[in-house]
């Protein structure tokens, strides 16, 4: 037997946004979700410690098909918003590079904050459950669920999209949200994992597995100076997965092994110092050893001629030398997909949506928040301010109304 229940607010998804909205939305919200417990993105994000922000928050850190689109949320529910809310908590928290903030504890008090807050908003979360049919009534909408074996039709003059987008499947991430969008009529853009490794042909940097370094990683015209990680699979790091969002199959990517050393003038130096070298026991000043053995097999960047001694150097070569290591070009295979990607590229077009109140133009009472729209921030906690500002603002609009 189904049972019938009537609510103000309908959210689907019990993650960063779907939880934020449900703090503000006021009374009569229903939450839900098909995990056993809310926020599981959360809970493994920043190794267990939640990036939950970023001190430089700003429009030009955000990638969609609108790039004004973000603008209005992020400037009204701002990090330092994000950062208060925190505090009142009592969660201690720090910073490390780039602006990067972290709790100093677990990432479950990032959590247990935000079901506390949905529950002093007297919210309703209900978990291990799956949603099926939806449909639109002449008050709303019609949500077929089932929880724990009972049939259950929500009836909402609200709907908000908050179930997130296809990145780790193994979580259950599924394109609900963009199904559903397109029932309604609303379109959906290209979707394409990102913040992802890169893969290469097998093995290819087997020998320097679990070796990083920092460098200058470009894709297109953006560049980012991160960390980058060799795998037995390929690439990773942050600047590797800051530039997936870049890339496009088929394309090269640039890496600047020598990130702004004064390669030339130190080598020229060392040249002169130490010339009785070997050029790879040089090189192992600028460069991991393992990378100098790897690159001096000759196969990596062609052309490139690591033998002899530092003495042996012209400035030619240096120069050459120099131009090699700050542009590798490497054509990746592909990337990992959607089972590692942090993130998803694309989502529900927000040209039919308000950027003001995340409802959609069309389709009232419809709202669109967080990963599920078309808008994708940079690694470290980007997307999570994204989350937080795009919740707040749907919840604000839902409660005035």
């Amino acid at each position: 037997m189904t049972r019938f229940v009537t609510t103000h607010t309908l959210i689907l998804g019990a993650g960063a946004a779907g939880m934020m909205a449900a703090a503000h939305a006021g009374p009569d919200t229903i939450v839900v979700d098909h995990a056993k417990k809310p926020g599981e993105k959360i809970r493994i994000s920043g190794g267990g410690r939640c990036n939950f922000t970023n001190m430089h928050i700003g429009p030009e850190c955000y990638l969609g098909g609108n790039p004004h689109f973000h603008k209005s949320a992020l400037k009204r529910y701002t990090q330092w918003d994000f950062i208060e809310l925190v505090d009142r908590h009592g969660i201690a928290w720090h910073e490390k590079t780039l602006g990067q903030l972290f709790c100093d504890d677990k990432a479950t008090q990032i959590v247990d904050m935000l079901v506390h807050e949905l529950k002093q908003a007297d919210a309703e979360l209900w978990l291990e459950t799956e949603v099926g049919q939806v449909t639109q009534t002449d008050t709303g909408f019609a949500t077929q669920l089932t929880r724990k074996g009972q049939a259950i039709t929500v009836r909402s003059r609200n709907l908000v999209l908050a179930t997130g987008s296809k990145s780790i499947p193994k979580m259950g991430a599924t394109g609900l949200a963009f199904d559903i969008a397109k029932q309604f009529g609303l379109s959906v853009t290209d979707l394409r994992p990102a913040l992802v490794p890169f893969t290469f042909d097998k093995g290819r940097f087997a020998p320097l597995s679990g070796l990083a370094l920092p460098t200058r990683a470009t894709a297109g015209d953006t560049t980012f100076e991160e960390a980058t990680l060799f795998t037995h699979r390929g690439l990773s790091g942050p600047a590797i997965l800051q530039i997936s969002s870049y890339w496009r199959e088929g394309q090269d990517i640039a890496l600047d092994l020598l990130h702004g050393q004064d390669f030339i003038t130190a080598l020229k130096t060392l040249r002169r110092t130490e010339g009785k070298k070997a050029l790879t026991t040089v090189l192992s000043r600028f460069l991991p050893p393992k990378l100098v053995d790897h690159l001096a097999q000759g196969a990596e960047i062609p052309g490139l001629d690591l033998t002899g001694k530092a003495g042996d150097l012209s400035d030619a070569r240096i120069s050459a030398l120099h131009d090699a290591l700050s542009n590798w070009r490497l054509k990746p295979t592909g990337t990992e997909g959607y089972r590692t990607a942090e993130v998803t590229l694309g989502g529900i077009d927000t040209g039919g949506l308000d950027s003001k109140t995340m409802m959609s133009k069309s389709v009232p009472g419809l709202y669109v928040i967080g990963e599920a729209a078309d808008v994708t921030g940079w690694l470290g906690g980007f997307n999570f301010q994204w989350a937080w500002s795009s919740g707040w603002a749907a919840g604000q609009h839902i409660a005035r109304g």
